[in-house]
């Protein structure tokens, strides 16, 4: 009786032994996304000269969103029926696959192929990994496995580009795709033994929907991908590229979403509005605050990516203090907590436009938003799975992570095309687009409440 109480009592941590081997691999696995997401950006110059691809350097990009954008919602639909362990067996497989194609690229169209390959692993995996949390943990642990998972961000914040480049420099840059299946496969096989013991869905077949689902994720995929590129071209030609990827994610995104999304309705509707506007509010910031510490303030590149440093430690901290407290009366404490935080930060930041303003004053708000950003994350995410239905885990996961990723194309396609229009920004348009971010995460907070389901 004793071993029997033993071995069915629930892991009261993440690195208990029924648990641990579990957690150190889908850590892991969210590391490697993180760094390769990191490191490709510093390698794709050189890879574009060495291809002679500069044509095709935006579609290296633009087209892994879009293949992204794609297998999150196939994803939520094929873990809903099957479960994760086939959805994320696949998205390691294919995620190394692209590397592999995209290392070993004789000429700039395979490596864009090869990038769209592992775009479309990394979608899959990205759900999966969120199902997995949602099934293998109990309640009680999901806070700390997902502040794990902003953790696994932060030192490929911090290293990865670095590392990246000193791979570059040395080794040459196909071994910034090539090495990283290496670890990839060893991470998933730790996962194995536990994906073993979760019980397959109830539900048998599609669910209705699924087949016109998937179309209209094809839709939101490319009109992502035509926002990216509209985003970077110069001058007028932006403006029609933009606006018909905005009609086109207005027209699809909404269907991919929960139904009462654009109402904001209580529960998660509201969730999903929270993780796309704060992470619009964090992304159009960071996207702005280099260019405006070097160009107004004279700031060295490396100077200014020690500002973003300090946001990405102090993210760390704010997950591991929401893992860590105990869990709030009113499921809206942290999310509204993170984003005052957001708010309060940016707007700070906004401030340092100006010179008579110390820099200082910048630095540190930028550090409570990523403080912000910390106590908001993990805690919409475990929301997302407390408001799911068992059979409904892979579509809200996919619904989640498909709000934040095109919230922030959004914002980021909008201020490439302010600031490729031709003329130098001056402290008033850094001003207005750090405006627009602190706003986006304002509006946020003003409909925290509503994460409570109605009753």
């Amino acid at each position: 009786m004793t071993a029997t109480a033993q071995v069915h009592t629930p892991a009261a941590r993440l690195y208990d032994p029924g648990l641990r081997a579990m957690t150190v691999g889908i850590v892991a696995l969210v590391s490697l996304l993180a760094f390769e997401a990191l490191a490709v950006g510093t390698a794709m110059p050189t890879v574009a000269r060495a291809l002679d691809g500069l044509t095709l350097y935006a579609l290296a990009f633009g087209g892994t969103f879009a293949a992204g954008v794609f297998a999150m919602v196939l994803s939520g639909i094929w873990c809903d029926v099957r479960g994760p362990r086939v959805p994320m067996w696949s998205g390691v497989g294919l995620f190394v696959a692209g590397l592999l194609l995209a290392g070993s690229a004789g000429g700039m169209g395979q490596l864009v192929v090869g990038r769209a390959v592992q775009g479309f692993g990394s979608g899959l995996l990205s759900v999966a990994l969120y199902v997995v949390v949602g099934q293998a943990y109990p309640e009680r642990l999901r806070r700390k496995v997902f502040a794990a998972f902003a953790a696994a961000w932060v030192v490929p914040s911090l290293v990865g580009p670095a590392v990246a480049g000193l791979i570059v420099e040395h080794l040459g840059w196909r071994w910034v795709f090539l090495a990283v299946p290496a670890v990839a496969v060893p991470a998933a096989l730790l996962v194995q033994p536990g994906l073993r013991s979760l019980r397959p869905p109830a539900a048998a077949g599609l669910p209705a929907g699924a087949l016109a689902r998937a179309g209209w994720a094809a839709g939101a995929g490319v009109s992502a991908a035509l926002l990216h590129h509209g985003g970077q071209q110069r001058g007028a030609s932006a403006v029609p590229l933009v606006v018909a990827a905005l009609v086109g994610l207005a027209c699809c995104a909404p269907r991919l979403l929960p139904a009462g999304f654009l109402r904001v309705a209580r529960g998660l509707p509201t969730v999903i509005w929270l993780r796309g506007l704060a992470s619009a509010a964090f992304a159009g910031a960071e996207v702005v605050i280099p260019l405006m510490l070097s160009r107004q303030r004279g700031f060295s590149p490396t100077a200014a990516g020690l500002v973003l440093t300090v946001a990405a430690l102090a993210w760390s901290v704010g997950s591991w203090l929401q893992g860590r407290l105990p869990a709030p009366r009113s499921s809206a404490t942290f999310p509204r907590a993170g984003l005052a935080c957001v708010t309060v930060g940016t707007a700070t930041v906004t401030l340092s436009v100006w010179p008579a303003v110390p820099v200082v004053v910048g630095v540190c708000g930028w550090a409570v938003a990523g403080a912000g950003m910390g106590l908001l994350y993990p805690s919409l995410s475990v929301l997302t799975l407390e408001l799911s239905a068992p059979d409904e885990q892979g579509r809200n996961s996919s619904s989640l992570q498909l709000g934040d990723s095109l919230f922030a194309a959004t914002v980021l396609a909008l201020t490439g095309a302010v600031l490729a229009a031709g003329a130098v920004p001056g402290p008033g348009e850094y001003a207005a687009m750090l405006a627009v971010a602190a706003s986006c995460a304002l509006v946020g907070l003003l409909v925290a409440y509503r994460v409570a389901p109605s009753r």
